[in-house]
Parts: C-alpha cells; sequence; structure tokens
C-alpha cells in the first residue's frame, strides 16, 4: 500500500475568480464522418466550412468577476409583496435603495393584497410589459362561523 494523499481543501469560488475561462482557438480540422448518413445528408460535411478558428473578443468578462452594477442594472426581483404598501410605492422604495435611474413592475397588485410582484430594474424594464398580460390570481383563506348548507351558495357569493 502507498502513502495517503493529503486533500487540500480549496474554496470553489476563489479557485473560479482566479481562471480566465476563455476558450482557446485551435487550427485543427473537425472530423465529421457522413458517409453512413442518410442520402439527402450524404455530403453535409462538404457542404458546410467548418473551422475551429475564432478571434476571442476583449469585451465582457467572467459573471464572477462581474461588478455588482451590470447585475443590478440588467436585474429583477421576485418580490412578495406585503398587503399594506402599494405596488407604486414598493418600486419607488427599490428605486432609492439601489439608486437607479428606471424601475417598473409587471403588474399591480391591488394595496391590501400580497402577492408576487416582479420588480424590473434599468435594462429589463423593458420585459415587463410581456408579464402585464399574464393575469392574476387570487387565492383567499376564510373562516365560516357556522355549518353551510351547501357549497353552491359560497361559490355564489365569491362570485359577486
Amino acid at each position: 500500500m502507498g502513502k495517503k494523499e493529503k486533500h487540500i481543501k480549496v474554496d470553489v469560488g476563489e479557485e473560479q475568480e482566479k481562471g480566465t475561462f476563455h476558450l482557446k482557438p485551435s487550427t485543427a480540422e473537425p472530423s465529421l464522418k457522413s458517409q453512413e448518413w442518410p442520402l439527402l445528408l450524404k455530403n453535409f460535411d462538404n457542404m458546410n466550412v467548418r473551422t475551429n478558428h475564432y478571434t476571442p473578443l476583449p469585451e465582457g468578462c467572467s459573471p464572477l468577476k462581474r461588478e455588482i452594477r451590470n447585475y443590478i442594472s440588467s436585474g429583477f426581483f421576485n418580490l412578495d409583496k406585503p398587503a399594506n404598501p402599494s405596488s407604486h410605492e414598493v418600486v419607488a422604495w427599490i428605486k432609492r435603495i439601489l439608486r437607479v435611474e428606471k424601475t417598473g413592475h409587471s403588474g399591480t397588485l391591488d394595496p391590501k393584497v400580497s402577492g408576487c410582484l416582479i420588480v424590473c430594474i434599468d435594462r429589463t424594464t423593458r420585459l415587463a410589459k410581456s408579464q402585464q398580460g399574464a393575469g392574476k390570481e387570487y387565492v383567499a383563506i376564510f373562516k365560516l362561523h357556522n355549518a353551510v348548507e351547501s357549497e353552491k351558495k359560497i361559490k355564489q357569493a365569491l362570485e359577486k
């Protein structure tokens, strides 16, 4: 039996921050053999010009090295809005706390209602309209003080 190897614990986040994670270009030709493919795809490899070479662009960065401002400017919150403030008030609070130019929400929840409110920030405000047509669904929990003869009466009362 050999020596025991000593394992060193390494933080994954720190290791990822050290790396660049860029794909390196290569000059090797990709191999694709289409001789055994169906008739219409027989010479597919000759029709497409394929290469592994590309020029990496210096723009952008790894998500781990991205500034928090970039995350905020293109992000959104799925917020559980409490019962009393209006949707507009909640969005104004977020705008003031994060110090951003634009905020928007995916549809107004009534002030006395709690529930999910999607708040979009800066660049994502243009996506808010796609969520506004999704509709709302209200769920109610209530307590009856007496026994009910039929559920039909309750359903009729709720529809009003």
